[in-house]
């Protein structure tokens, strides 16, 4: 379709430009979907040939620097690999977790302590019976016991 180069277009630049045999046509779709052809004065050629310049310049600034740099709620939420939780689930959350602490808090001492190395620690029973110096059974058989513990009171 003539001597121009391809260009991305503006989604709201219903035209296009082009030369073909020496002569310079802009082309668009009417309201009916028809397309129409005429031919345009080179200066007018030129003109439009510089508006397309201009607007693919402003869409690359936008790929670039303005598109990235968006933050407004709506395009981060879109693009957010993990869906934001709402509020209901952020207040069931905290209050499962303060239904968690204050279970602890009701283990014996031993158990307390060692639920706590492993679990907001993450110490390994390893490093937890080193610490502790004891046998590494032993603190397995005490978290094992602490959570079956926590598992009652939780579910009363």
């Amino acid at each position: 379709m003539g001597e121009h180069p391809k260009r991305r277009k503006d989604k709201y630049n219903p035209y296009t430009i082009y030369e073909k045999e020496g002569r310079f046509y802009i082309s668009f779709k009417d309201g009916q979907g028809q397309r129409n052809s005429f031919e345009i004065e080179k200066e007018l050629y030129a003109a439009f040939n510089e508006f397309e310049l201009e607007d693919l310049s402003y869409l690359n600034v936008w790929d670039r620097h303005i598109e990235q740099s968006e933050v407004w709620e709506s395009t981060l939420n879109e693009r957010a690999v993990e869906v934001p939780e709402s509020v209901e689930e952020t207040v069931f959350r905290n209050i499962q977790n303060e239904k968690v602490h204050n279970a602890i808090e009701q283990l014996p001492e031993v158990q307390k302590r060692r639920v706590k190395m492993y679990f907001f620690e993450g110490m390994t029973f390893e490093e937890i019976a080193v610490k502790e110096n004891c046998k590494h059974p032993a603190v397995v058989k005490s978290v094992k016991a602490a959570l079956k513990k926590l598992k009652g009171i939780l579910l009363e």
